[in-house]
């Protein structure tokens, strides 16, 4: 399967590739919210309010979570940069 990138980081909606660019979309939505998630993760236990456990668990957790994010972005042959699109004016995504 060949990936759906563009010299500009845009996603191509192509109607012969939709899937590619649909698992690009997705999997765009997917990152955004994984880095949110690692933020407040990241925060709660700066904040000190976690045991060592649930540390241990979160960092288990978070790399299980990149990890197959690593994986799904192989099946569609994409890479990280692939994922960071152009919002135009705003700037890149991620």
């Amino acid at each position: 399967m060949q990936p759906v990138k563009s010299n500009h980081g845009r996603i191509n909606l192509d109607p012969d590739k939709a899937e590619a660019g649909l698992a690009q979309l997705v999997l765009t939505v997917v990152e955004l919210l994984r880095q949110i998630v690692e933020r407040h993760a990241i925060r709660r236990v700066e904040g000190g309010t976690l045991t060592e456990e649930q540390i241990e668990n979160l960092g288990v957790a978070l790399m299980n979570l990149e990890d197959k994010m690593e994986e799904l972005r192989n099946v569609f042959g994409l890479e990280a940069e692939d994922l960071n699109i152009d919002l135009g004016p705003l700037g890149n995504l991620l």
